[in-house]
């Protein structure tokens, strides 16, 4: 049998440091298992109970991400979201991690212990050794910043999702109010400027806004309504200067001031505008969400801006203000704004008027749900949270997340209808409310009838009542959000 014969000069390495370099092999090869495949290093060394237990837990997390993953494929997707977005399973989460962690850094140690560290050299020692602590200190990092995660999540849920709403979808759509707050030092109470019923077809997702002015008069209160006996005509005062009093945006504090007729109400004022809101569109409203304005800058910012297609230039800053009108927003195609001046975009009303306005904030809000992305939510959950947690209130239940998210998925695939109620199409001062509510039903009889057969959606196209609705929206320029601004893409 041919040996190799060993070159002139090179002596062979003696027995006992063979032994050292097999022992450190030895060492990194079952710290390797571990790392790849937890419990995998004590089953190949004879240990099999706790190989098996570990090895199990480890392939039963496997099992049950992979099956997450699956599901939320699947329609059984809101399920899925909804019983993850739950404090009890993230508060169970939050603890699990710190504690499957220990379990992991154990594992690690034992596979470099059941490697015979006696065996090594005094370098091995100091490299294997030296792995192993890296090793752990990197999984309690991870394991801590992944349980603060969870923390932030399960506290967010906490203090934002209230619960209370209805998923009940009535004439086959979910109605949501989405009212922007202003509660800045120069403002009396919390005031929502900004109210916009996003109306979702619960099937395709499909959805038309319907955008109502600050300073709509007369708005009627439901008969129960605790307000309807104080206003059974209307919200309207009898003062020579309305142009600050007794509008649409004021009910709000009118309520809060009035908390006393709301016995067990949580938030007073959020109530009384939902339900002069749906008296006004003839719409049921299954959730509501108050977003404070700085809250929204942040929220911007925590997902990376937006693009818009900007039609007309808009100032930043105010005539009356300390520095006056400091810069503008151009026009462009494809801007990029960041949460300060797509602040300004929405809100300025400087050389503009409350009906443009309405239009810019329904252009950010429509590039918000159309520009943001699970990959975008995963990546940058700590900063969105930290955001989301300056929204005032929702009555959004954790249960209904799943199925909102579905169908806001779904409704990014599709053209979104815009209705704006101002003039030409209605005077704030004297609103048509019958008018109003014909239109929001002819408004979503065209957007179901996109959704509809090809004939369905001819006859409905030619129906007189369709091209009556389409006549008045075209126009009516507030409703057509292109002509001051669009989302790019």
């Amino acid at each position: 049998m041919a040996t190799t014969a060993q070159p002139a000069g090179q002596a062979l390495p003696s027995p006992l440091r063979r032994s050292q370099g097999i022992a450190l092999r030895r060492a990194l090869v079952l710290m390797g298992m571990t790392l790849l495949v937890p419990g995998s290093a004590q089953l190949a060394v004879g240990q099999r109970r706790l190989g098996r237990v570990a090895f199990r837990i480890w392939a039963s997390l496997i099992v049950l991400v992979l099956l997450g993953g699956l599901l939320l494929l699947t329609p059984a997707r809101g399920f899925v979201i909804g019983l993850y977005a739950n404090q009890i399973t993230l508060t169970g989460l939050r603890w699990l991690v710190p504690v499957l962690s220990l379990g992991w850094i154990v594992l690690l140690l034992d596979a470099w212990w059941l490697a015979n560290p006696r065996h090594l050299s005094a370098v091995g020692k100091g490299v294997s050794g030296a792995l192993a602590v890296i090793l752990a200190a990197t999984s309690g990092t991870v394991a801590w910043a992944a349980s603060g995660s969870f923390a932030t999540q399960a506290e967010v849920v906490s203090n934002v999702f209230g619960g209370g709403g209805s998923s009940q979808a009535e004439n086959g759509r979910i109605n949501v109010l989405l009212l922007g707050g202003d509660a800045g030092k120069d403002r009396t109470g919390l005031r929502p400027d900004s109210m916009t019923v996003a109306s979702i077809d619960a099937q395709t997702g499909r959805t038309v806004l319907f955008s109502l002015p600050r300073n709509l008069q007369h708005a009627p209160f439901p008969a129960d309504s605790p307000l309807h006996a104080k206003y059974p005509n209307g919200y309207y005062c009898k003062v020579k200067d309305l142009s600050d009093a007794c509008l649409l945006n004021g009910i709000y504090t009118l309520a809060v001031n009035n908390k006393k007729l709301f016995p067990g109400v949580k938030y007073p004022g959020v109530e009384a505008t939902k339900g002069v809101i749906e008296e006004i569109l003839g719409l049921r409203i299954n959730y509501w969400a108050m977003i404070d304005l700085k809250g929204f800058e942040d929220l911007i910012d925590a997902v990376g801006g937006i693009r818009l297609d900007i039609g007309q230039k808009v100032p930043v800053g105010s005539v009356d203000g300390p520095k006056g009108v400091y810069e503008w927003i151009m026009p462009g195609k494809n801007v990029h704004l960041d949460g300060f001046h797509a602040l300004w975009f929405a809100r300025s009303r400087e050389y503009s008027s409350d009906y443009v306005r309405m239009i810019r904030q329904k252009c950010v809000l429509n590039a918000m749900l159309r520009q943001l992305n699970p990959t975008t939510v995963l990546t940058k959950f700590q900063a969105i949270a930290k955001a989301g947690e300056q929204i005032v209130a929702t009555n959004v239940p954790t249960s209904d997340l799943g199925t909102l998210l579905d169908l806001a998925m779904k409704g990014k695939t599709l053209p979104m209808a815009s209705v704006s109620f101002t003039p030409p199409l209605i005077t704030p001062a004297s609103p048509d409310f019958a008018k109003i509510r014909t239109v929001v039903t002819q408004s979503i009889a065209e957007s179901e009838a996109k959704d509809a057969s090809p004939s369905s959606s001819a006859s409905a196209s030619a129906s007189p009542t369709a091209k009556s609705t389409s006549k008045k929206n075209t126009s009516t320029d507030t409703s057509n959000l292109d002509s001051i601004c669009k989302v790019s893409g």
